[in-house]
């Protein structure tokens, strides 16, 4: 009789610890589904990982890489611009592939993952939209004009574009595929004038390099990249210049993979702040 009731009080003890086991249990679950609810997804029902994909991790806040493609002739500028917007919104990654605009042109329309497109010339900007690889309309945002660019103390005495065809004179242009070579050609059709080059060059930096390295006499690049390369060459100003100047567009790609954060470094490089690292290194206004 006593072993009776002992096991009848053990059973009673054993049926309430469960049922309390099984209201803990139960109300952690719960709990548990309401924090997954609530860091799971976000108001569209978007799961939080899609939501940081689009370039913001929380509302006001940039994150993830953005890809420029720009004109070698921007190099130096975007390249303080890049720092410049990364120091003010941590999480964001600029990276930059620099070159000639045909050949970055044909890089997008061919499929190359970027974000954004900065060109020396509408010319080539239209390469990318008349594929569709643009998203909107693009917006000019500098110009830039041309330069001789000598030897330091420019020894062989050029002071104008027709000086360049002065025979013995090795003188380096861009390609004319390349928006420095084609205003190039259009500055010395401007004067009249007929210029074989010893070689054409790709881009930009590669005509002024041949002067740094003393492997020409003269290039004819852009006052932008004569100002960089400071006393390793001498800029020469020549007035068909003004015949050929290029704007300079910049547009979103439709293959963005961080919108937000794409559209916030054009917003830099259009801004007065922005407007000022490019018209001190020689750029003009748009």
């Amino acid at each position: 009789m006593t072993r009776s009731v002992s096991r009848t009080h053990r059973t009673g003890r054993t049926t309430r610890r469960t049922r309390r086991t099984l209201q803990v249990a139960g109300a952690g679950f719960a709990a548990l589904l309401a924090l997954s609810a609530c860091s799971g997804s976000d108001a569209s029902g978007k799961s939080s990982a899609a939501a940081s994909s689009s370039g913001k991790d929380s509302p006001g806040k940039l994150s993830g890489e953005v890809t420029v493609f720009a004109a070698a002739s921007l190099k130096e500028s975007f390249t303080a611009l890049g720092k410049e917007f990364e120091q003010a919104h941590p999480g964001t990654e600029v990276t930059f592939s620099f070159g000639g605009s045909d050949a970055l042109a044909a890089s997008i329309t061919g499929g190359a993952p970027a974000d954004v497109f900065a060109s020396a010339s509408p010319k080539t900007m239209k390469v990318v939209t008349d594929a569709g690889d643009a998203a909107g309309t693009p917006a000019t945002f500098v110009r830039n004009q041309l330069e001789i660019a000598t030897l330091p103390g420019n020894p062989d005495k050029i002071a104008s574009l027709k000086d360049l065809t002065r025979s013995g004179l090795k003188v380096v242009l861009c390609d004319k595929a390349v928006p420095c070579g084609a205003a190039a050609q259009k500055a010395l059709d401007a004067g009249g004038l007929e210029l074989t080059p010893v070689s054409y060059e790709e881009d930009v930096k590669s005509a002024l390099n041949k002067v740094v390295l003393k492997e020409a006499d003269a290039a004819v690049v852009y006052r932008t990249d004569v100002r960089a390369a400071g006393a390793k060459v001498e800029g020469v100003d020549f007035p068909e210049s003004a015949d050929a100047v290029n704007d300079y567009p910049i547009t979103l790609l439709k293959g963005a993979r961080h919108t937000d954060a794409a559209e916030a470094f054009i917003a830099l490089v259009r801004s007065a702040e922005g407007q000022k690292v490019l018209t001190g290194a020689g750029f003009l206004a748009p």
